[in-house]
């Protein structure tokens, strides 16, 4: 018999039945390529559980499982949010702990993602405010640390982010890197925090020069140091407050 004639294997009918492999679509139907190409947006609520399915099972593309799936839950997102783990490997053959876990945990940061959309981030609208804000992560410190806040237009931290760290009396900070740090988070402003672990809030050379240079380059790019804060064991020094920014 021709090779080219045999019937074909019972598990290759099967994936022929289940319909067409991702790689075999075309790309622009391809989940992950759509994405890049159009954004997620542009993807079906089956086209993004098939994202995070990552691969079908034994006789089922992952776009076809993820379409069984979310048609077993009437095709809601809060239903299928509710399965659990082990709900979910008894209910899909093939469905192992991997996938499962996966689906439930993208589920969860779902959930948490959302919940965070409702809490809004911490206004900087003063020295103090800034203080409350960052003592918990410097005051008890042994060692010098330098952080910087990223903010937007309405002074609102938009991330904190860890520059430096150093020794009892000094850290080394690059304002280039503070620059570029700045650019990518699309601040409009920032914030400057490190900590005196002596208690001596009296501003350094080293720190004068250090402000000076991360302004300038900050000025550059359209982007304002708003203040300088050192933070000792017990209080803090600003060098807005004493008209030095």
């Amino acid at each position: 018999m021709d090779k080219f004639n045999l019937p074909p294997h019972e598990d290759e009918s099967a994936l022929q039945k289940s319909g067409p492999l991702i790689r075999d679509l075309a790309d622009d139907e391809k989940p992950r390529e759509k994405a890049m190409q159009h954004g997620f947006e542009a993807l079906s609520d089956a086209e993004l559980l098939a994202l995070l399915l990552g691969t079908g099972v034994p006789g089922k593309s992952v776009i076809d499982l993820a379409r069984d799936i979310l048609r077993d839950n009437d095709n809601k997102l809060r239903i299928l949010a509710r399965r659990s783990i082990h709900d979910l490997m008894r209910s899909y053959k093939g469905m192992g702990p991997a996938k499962a876990t996966l689906l439930v945990a993208a589920m969860e940061f779902g959930a948490r993602c959302q919940a965070d959309f409702g809490v809004k981030d911490p206004q900087m609208a003063s020295s103090n405010d800034v203080y409350q804000y960052m003592r918990h992560r410097l005051e008890r410190l042994n060692y010098e640390e330098f952080w910087i806040l990223h903010l937007s237009r309405a002074n609102r931290v938009q991330h904190a982010e860890r520059m430096g760290r150093g020794g009892l009396a000094s850290t080394a900070v690059d304002p280039r890197l503070i620059a570029k740090s700045a650019i990518d988070h699309l601040s409009s402003g920032l914030i400057l925090v490190h900590n005196h672990p002596s208690g001596n809030l009296v501003p350094s050379t080293q720190d004068d020069a250090l402000t000076r240079r991360i302004r300038d380059v900050a000025k550059i790019c359209d982007i304002i140091v708003q203040d300088h804060i050192i933070i000792g064991p017990s209080s803090y020094y600003s060098y807005r407050d004493q008209g030095r920014l």
